[in-house]
């Protein structure tokens, strides 16, 4: 049987992740929830995805604007085999209760506090700890990054210390109230920043220290990370283990790729949906070895790069497919790999 997947929230996230569920074999999208009528909620009829009222005070406003609801979110919920909660941060931890009172497990994105959920998931990292959860964090766009590097780097050789200094746009492209303008932030000024922590959510035992800067872009997240080894690989070596990594994209010296902009334009050139890049992108020519020092630097898309990791959570949940059985059937339909 299929599994039956609501999609609560159909913004930035949620309508990937829509997207994303769709595509799999072993799923049905039963319905996505949206407070209010607006071109997303009409994107969600064109796509056919029945649309439910987040709010019951609020469905004569979809009547209004000619959108037709299958019902509310707490039916869409009382429907479900699983949900996905895709709503802005903060909105999670009040749904939790109604997720809660028809027994329904619930994914809630990185945003929520990881107090809320019985466990934080990441695919590469993590996969088996979610297993029979009711309530599961999808670490957000930057952990989800930091989680599929450092992952193979702990097994192949040993991770002594990780430091990441992570500059990070300041909104996303559709985010108009989003800054700074002119500006370059620490964001926090104090240490460490909150991914630090967010990463030993996955790895509890994992010694690393982040930083953060705000900056005035809008296309990705870009991470300068050195990790002291335990081993020490050639820098060869360490590109080699990167490259067999089905999340983790090598951009190939020579390619013309400098920046973000010329990575959402690679994106866009191969026909990916929304220009999405889910895979870690890292400048092969920053691979470096100092001693035991790696050095690289790494691009991070932070509307889509928790989409696949989404996808997977809900078969991790559910038990029905173990991690490589996961990546490998949510990768083969989403098209995940350059």
């Amino acid at each position: 049987m299929t599994i039956q997947v609501a999609v609560n929230g159909y913004g930035t996230i949620g309508k990937r992740v829509a997207d994303a569920v769709a595509l799999q074999p072993d799923m049905e999208l039963i319905g996505v929830g949206k407070t209010r009528p607006n071109h997303e909620a009409e994107l969600a009829i064109e796509n056919g995805y029945p649309l439910y009222a987040a709010i019951e005070e609020r469905i004569e406003l979809f009547d209004e604007a000619g959108l037709e609801l299958a019902g509310t979110v707490e039916e869409m919920v009382a429907a479900a085999d699983i949900v996905v909660d895709a709503c802005p941060s903060g909105i999670g931890a009040d749904n939790k209760s109604l997720y809660e009172a028809y027994d329904t497990p619930a994914l809630y994105q990185g945003g929520e506090d990881a107090d809320l959920v019985d466990v934080s998931f990441n695919a590469r990292g993590n996969f088996e700890a979610a297993t029979d959860a009711d309530h599961v964090r999808v670490v957000s766009c930057n952990t989800t990054g930091l989680s599929r590097l450092l992952a193979p780097l702990q097994e192949e050789y040993g991770v002594e210390k990780a430091r990441v200094t992570l500059v990070r746009r300041g909104g996303d492209p559709a985010q108009t109230g989003r800054g700074p303008i002119n500006d370059i932030l620490p964001n926090p000024v104090s240490l460490p920043s909150h991914h630090g922590p967010d990463v030993n959510t996955i790895f509890p035992d994992l010694n690393i220290d982040t930083l953060g800067l705000k900056v005035p872009a809008t296309l990705m997240h870009t991470h300068s990370v050195n990790v002291t080894l335990e081993a020490t690989p050639d820098a060869d070596e360490v590109r080699d283990a990167l490259d067999e990594q089905m999340r983790i994209f090598l951009i190939p010296e020579g390619a013309g790729i400098d920046g973000a902009g010329a990575l959402k334009e690679f994106a866009m050139d191969r026909g990916r949906p929304r220009a999405d890049i889910w895979e870690n992108c890292i400048w092969s020519e920053s691979v470096s070895m100092k001693g035991d020092d790696l050095y690289l630097f790494q691009a991070i898309h932070q509307e889509s790069d928790v989409v696949p990791e989404n996808v997977d959570a809900i078969r991790a949940v559910l038990g029905t497919a173990d991690a490589a059985e996961s990546i490998e059937r949510t990768n083969g339909t989403m098209g995940i790999g350059f």
